[in-house]
């Protein structure tokens, strides 16, 4: 039986996020509250939480850098909600005049745990009604990998398309990560696909608790989005899953057994390359 104090709750939260800023932060806050009531003191935004697919993103990265305003917002849910927050992914502005996706952890005291800027880049033609996608033209990646010390244990950070790379989370296991983070906007045809399976594979192969949070709908006449987010535990096990649509996904994480389940399987100790 394990130990009640090792086990906590954590959320995925999946939204439908729109060009309009501000109904965006209300459905935000709304699925925090929700999580928290719930009695879970992980949770995750998604990707683009804030603003969806719009060109307005270089004028909310300009704004952001000057007054922090989506920063302090995150930072205020966890304080009034009690809850370590993933934030999902803001723009900040990069050197090149792109800018980087940012994705800020924050404690529910409010104190900045950490910032991952997406490494990996989405271009590719999937044959949906965007057809094609070129995130580079608008976004710098990152180039440092993110494992952030958490009340839940430590969190490695990774964003949409970054799932993919399987070495980049190897290497964060190097970092003594406990959990996977991943806030996203996976593409409907390429989500219904391959979502699951990668975020299963990523959660056996690392022995970890996997929180993802996906956008899950329409949100103009091109983009769609596949929704599914969920919450694997380490044995690869989905422990709770939505559809499509805003929703909160909750479910119980236990570290003990995560940590009884690696030392009987020493996976990461047999590693020869």
């Amino acid at each position: 039986m394990s130990d009640s104090r090792s086990t906590s709750k954590v959320a995925a939260l999946q939204m439908v996020s729109t060009i309009h800023l501000s109904e965006n932060l209300l459905r935000a806050e709304s699925l925090v509250a929700e999580s928290a009531a719930s009695g879970a003191t992980l949770a995750v935004l998604p990707e683009n939480f804030a603003l969806f697919g719009s060109k307005k993103i270089f004028e909310l990265a300009a704004e952001e850098a000057k007054t922090g305003a989506l920063q302090s917002f995150l930072a205020g849910l966890s304080v009034k909600y009690g809850i370590t927050l993933v934030g999902g992914t803001i723009p900040l502005p990069a050197e090149d005049g792109r800018v980087y996706a940012t994705s800020f952890v924050y404690g529910a005291d409010g104190a900045c745990l950490g910032r991952y800027r997406k490494i990996h880049l989405f271009d590719a033609d999937v044959g949906d009604a965007q057809g094609s996608y070129r995130e580079s033209d608008s976004y710098a990646p990152g180039d440092q990998l993110v494992v952030v010390e958490s009340a839940l244990g430590r969190i490695g950070l990774a964003v949409c398309y970054d799932l993919r790379f399987p070495e980049m989370f190897r290497g964060m296991l190097d970092l003594s990560m406990d959990i996977i983070v991943l806030p996203s906007a996976f593409t409907r045809n390429t989500g219904w696909a391959h979502w699951l399976p990668l975020l299963r594979a990523r959660a056996i192969e690392n022995q970890c608790l996997v929180v993802a949070a996906n956008q899950g709908g329409i949100h103009d006449s091109k983009r769609q989005t596949s929704g599914g987010s969920v919450i694997v535990d380490s044995w690869g096990r989905v422990l709770a899953e939505a559809g499509l649509g805003e929703a909160c996904v909750i479910a119980s994480y236990d570290q003990t057994e995560q940590t009884a389940l690696r030392r009987r399987m020493p996976v990461a100790q047999h590693r020869r390359v």
